[in-house]
Parts: C-alpha cells; sequence; structure tokens
C-alpha cells in the first residue's frame, strides 16, 4: 500500500481520488485486503477531519493536514480491531463498520488535538469525562481538572481539586491562560481574580499564599488561611457561573 504522508491537502485528495477509484467493488467486507480496507474507508476520515479542522477545539493547533494524518493513523489501528462477526451479524453492515471506525478515527484527532496544544496537563480520561458531562457537571471537571496540579486538598473527584496522574496530555499553556483570565475577568471580583491570578502564575510568576496576601492587603497571622477560602470561593464561583458551552468550545 501507498504511504501517504499528509504534507499537501489537495495532493492528497487527488492520491486518495485515483487510489479509490482502482479499489475492486466487492461484496463481502471481508473480501477486501487490509490495505484495499483502509483505503476504502479513508474519505470517511477526510469528512471527519474536515468537520475538526472548522472547529474551535482544533483551532490554531492543528491543521487540516495533520488532522487527516492523525485520522488516517486511527484509521489504520482500527482496521486491525475490527470484530468481523459483529459486523456481519449487523442488519446494516455498513453502518455499523463506519461507526466502529468513526469512534476511533475521532479518538485519535481528538488525541492528536490534545498532545498537540503543549504543556498544561489534562489526563485523557478527565477530557473525555469533560466532553461527555452535561452542564455543571462538565465545567465542575474541567475546572476541577486545570487547578487540581497545583492544588493538593482532596483526593477523591468528587472533592473541590483532586491530583492529576502525571502521565497525560499536555495543554498549551499560553492558550489556556488566556482563556482562564478572559473566564475569571467575567465572573470574579478584583481579588478573587487577583488570587487566582498570582496563585496559578496566569500571567506572572507564582506567588505564595502570604506574598498574595501582602499584595492584596490581608493582614494577620491567618492571612494565608483566607487567601486558601479566597481560592476555593472563586473556584466555586467559576463552577456555578460558567456556562458548561465554553468549556466545551475550549476543549
Amino acid at each position: 500500500m501507498k504511504s501517504y504522508n499528509v504534507q499537501n491537502y489537495i495532493r492528497y485528495k487527488q492520491d486518495l481520488k485515483q487510489a479509490y477509484k482502482r479499489l475492486p467493488q466487492k461484496f463481502d467486507y471481508r473480501d477486501y485486503s487490509r490495505d484495499e480496507l483502509i483505503i476504502l474507508f479513508m474519505p470517511l476520515v477526510e469528512n471527519i477531519g474536515r468537520k475538526f479542522a472548522t472547529s474551535q477545539q482544533a483551532s490554531g493547533v492543528m491543521s487540516i493536514n495533520d488532522i487527516i494524518q492523525e485520522g488516517n493513523a486511527g484509521l489504520i489501528r482500527a482496521v486491525d480491531k475490527i470484530h468481523w462477526d459483529t459486523i456481519m451479524e449487523s442488519e446494516d453492515q455498513e453502518k455499523t463498520i463506519k461507526s466502529f471506525l468513526s469512534k476511533r478515527i475521532k479518538g485519535a484527532i481528538r488525541r492528536g488535538i490534545d498532545i498537540n496544544r503543549g504543556n498544561m496537563r489534562i489526563p485523557e480520561h478527565k477530557l473525555n469525562e469533560i466532553r461527555k458531562g452535561d452542564g455543571k457537571k462538565a465545567v465542575e471537571l474541567f475546572f476541577n481538572s486545570v487547578f487540581a496540579s497545583i492544588d493538593d486538598t482532596g483526593t477523591n473527584e468528587s472533592s473541590y481539586v483532586y491530583q492529576i496522574p502525571d502521565d497525560s496530555n499536555k495543554y498549551n499553556n499560553a492558550m489556556l491562560n488566556s482563556y482562564l483570565l478572559s473566564i475569571l475577568k467575567l465572573h470574579l471580583d478584583d481579588k478573587e481574580y487577583d488570587v487566582l491570578r498570582m496563585s496559578y502564575g496566569l500571567d506572572c510568576v507564582k506567588h505564595s499564599a502570604t506574598e498574595i496576601a501582602n499584595k492584596i492587603g490581608i493582614n494577620g497571622s491567618s492571612s494565608y488561611v483566607r487567601v486558601s477560602q479566597l481560592k476555593k470561593q472563586a473556584i466555586q464561583k467559576l463552577i456555578d457561573n460558567v456556562d458548561s458551552s465554553q468549556v466545551i468550545d475550549f476543549l
């Protein structure tokens, strides 16, 4: 099988069109070779890839060429895992096999987008939970995941902040920080905004609770406790007030 290096989208479409024309017409999917099956469903990758390319999720992160390349890699892995007995038992074999492949193509593209975002770590299983979540649950999962890598209060997923495993995908700090700052300014008062901004180093170096207390005028021996309270208060305010669509669109 020809190895498609997707460097030029137009050339790729031409190559795919020619390869598709050369495919023999067969009545049973099992009669196709592995390479033929991959070529047969490459147009499916392109259709899915074009939808991702125009989404906010991939904007500024991956080009259409890169998206299709990730999708093709997912297709190849998926073809090797087809459970033919399930396909053949289906009343609509074409729909069943396309559904199976589409799920894995989309997963590969999403992983590619996540990895290419850069340095902010959010576990893939948490990203999937957030994407599948609805309403406030998705918002809560998002903010807990974002801030969890710095705070360590709480050990279960229903608590305010929980630990994130190290074997996670990376996010682009600049992109995420810019997004967070815009959300913070919209929903928090000045003191809450400054506490989160300085605690997590969104546009500055990270500050300790004592340093933050001094900068925002909180005095006393327990000033760091008040800073911690403001931090939790601010995160909860974000969870309560940010619309889930803003979170899903960013992801």
